[in-house]
């Protein structure tokens, strides 16, 4: 730019401007900027001069949100079990909703930065894991679906909000507030009667379930015998635990004696198996992620791309489950990702004027991405023995939350400096998981492993049903071919 003497001018990690003074030329660092106000009247980036050496700030406010959700995980689930589901689900969004709503009147960004930690920390699983807790068998792979779909439709509402609201502050406001609804439903929510039993709380545990009965219109056995029941359960879980920390302590005996590797990495097949998921989790959480902060790079109407991008979810969530349990896992899993990472390398060859193309085919992947996303967590639970389960799934995601970590410096920092490089890489890592997983053995209708010596098995009864299916098709050619010749000789 061009402002009398003074020449402005950009590089690559700092922007100063040309002063003339007297005889003498210096370049000296910009202090004030000029953002472009046309989308958002204010934004995070304008208010606090997130531009040239700290522009990088701008992939921190997001990343600092997904940190918090890496630490929350652990430790929610940790208090989950030592107090109860409730208390951790209610002081949780008491939290969410006073960071979401404070952040509106915070003046430093550190200040803001921090309560974006918090507001991601708490954001737990723990409701989900609730409802799955109350809820029948039958009905569990229904509410699992439904259980995603509020994530869609707040999509699709961030993006209308965005468009009619246009200053950051009034938008955060706009878009938290509803958050304070959720303390209706939590009032008359009760705590999950398998907690209450397994943690010796029969009487409140009765008093859940004949509250349930009256509203279903059950009727419970007495309660003398659920009062029995419940005792008995306790005691199961309490002997389970207890061998369970035998055998833990054991292993770390044995661990402590020997130079063994870890269990998830003790044998070929559970080695492949953790390395391959921990990548997919990699994956599908920088994919997913990504997409969703690329409406600067995909999409000249970021609003309709927010939009757009939560209506292609809803799909991705309620297709899955019935094709996992007509086709299986590994092929639907592998074909999410594969498809996946064409659309979003195709996108680079695409000119960028073709707005309408681009966007169409990085929808197409974030549909792909998202069915994965929900399928993985099901596969994944059936691909882990019972033996390192919790421990294949923890792992996997740590990985998991490294990839949205990672994902807004990509799409925030690095994509308006190279546009090209966010779809390399995501298109690149779904080609890669897509194929690592056809590595993956099928788990439909096969019974689950609960030892790493079961791998073995249960690869052996896979070549043993796969030789059976293939010598079932070599009769059945046969068969064909031999009334064919036949056929051949009368018509002779």
């Amino acid at each position: 730019m061009e402002f009398g003497v003074y020449h402005c001018r950009c590089v690559l990690d700092s922007c100063s401007y040309l002063r003339n003074s007297s005889d003498t030329e210096e370049w000296v660092p910009c202090t004030q900027w000029s953002f472009n106000s046309s989308l958002f009247t204010s934004s995070i980036t304008s208010e606090f001069g997130l531009a040239c050496d700290r522009d990088y700030q701008r992939a921190n406010y997001q990343a600092a949100y997904m940190f918090g959700t890496l630490l929350g995980q652990y430790i929610g689930g940790y208090l989950a079990d030592r107090y109860g589901r409730k208390i951790v689900v209610v002081v949780t969004h008491v939290l969410m909703s006073i960071t979401a709503i404070g952040m509106v009147f915070l003046n430093s960004f550190i200040t803001i930065l921090i309560f974006r930690f918090i507001n991601g920390a708490v954001y737990l699983l723990m409701p989900f894991i609730l409802s799955m807790e109350v809820c029948p068998p039958k009905y569990r792979a229904t509410v699992g679906v439904l259980a995603g779909m509020p994530w869609a439709f707040g999509t699709i509402f961030w993006g209308a909000a965005a468009y009619f609201v246009r200053d950051w502050r009034y938008l955060q406001l706009t878009v938290s507030l509803p958050s304070l609804l959720i303390f209706i439903p939590l009032y008359f929510m009760d705590e999950s009667p398998r907690w209450l039993i397994v943690e010796g709380h029969h009487t409140k545990a009765l008093k859940v379930l004949k509250k349930a009965s009256r509203w279903n219109r059950a009727t419970l056995p007495s309660d003398e015998d659920l009062l029995k029941l419940f005792k008995d359960i306790e005691n199961q879980t309490v002997s389970n635990i207890s061998k369970q920390n035998e055998e833990s302590h054991d292993q770390e005996a044995k661990k402590s004696k020997s130079c063994g590797r870890p269990k998830l990495f003790s044998t070929t097949q559970i080695s492949i198996i953790t390395t391959i998921l921990c990548w997919s989790f990699f994956t599908v959480s920088l994919v997913f992620d990504g997409l969703n902060l690329s409406g600067d790079i995909y999409s000249a109407d970021p609003f309709l791309y927010i939009i757009l991008g939560g209506l292609v979810e809803v799909p991705g969530y309620t297709l899955s489950v019935p094709i996992i349990e007509r086709f299986g896992r590994k092929i639907p899993t592998a074909g999410n990702y594969f498809f996946c990472g064409v659309v979003i390398l195709v996108v680079i060859i695409i000119p960028t004027h073709i707005t309408w193309l681009v966007m169409t085919l990085v929808l197409l992947g974030k549909l792909f991405i998202t069915a994965a996303y929900q399928i993985i967590y099901v596969y994944s639970t059936e691909l882990f023995p019972t033996e390192v389960r919790s421990q294949g799934m923890g792992l996997a995601c740590v990985c998991q939350q490294a990839g949205s970590v990672l994902s807004p410096y990509i799409t925030t920092y690095i994509g308006p400096l190279c546009p090209w490089v966010p779809s390399v890489l995501f298109g690149g890592a779904s080609l890669l998981s897509g194929i690592t997983t056809l590595k993956l053995g099928e788990t439909l209708n096969i019974p689950l492993p609960d030892t790493v010596a079961d791998l073995v098995n249960i690869s052996r009864r896979r070549r043993e049903k796969q030789d059976e299916v293939t010598f079932r098709q070599d009769e059945v050619t046969s068969d064909i071919m031999c009334q064919t010749e036949l056929k051949s000789d009368c018509d002779f």
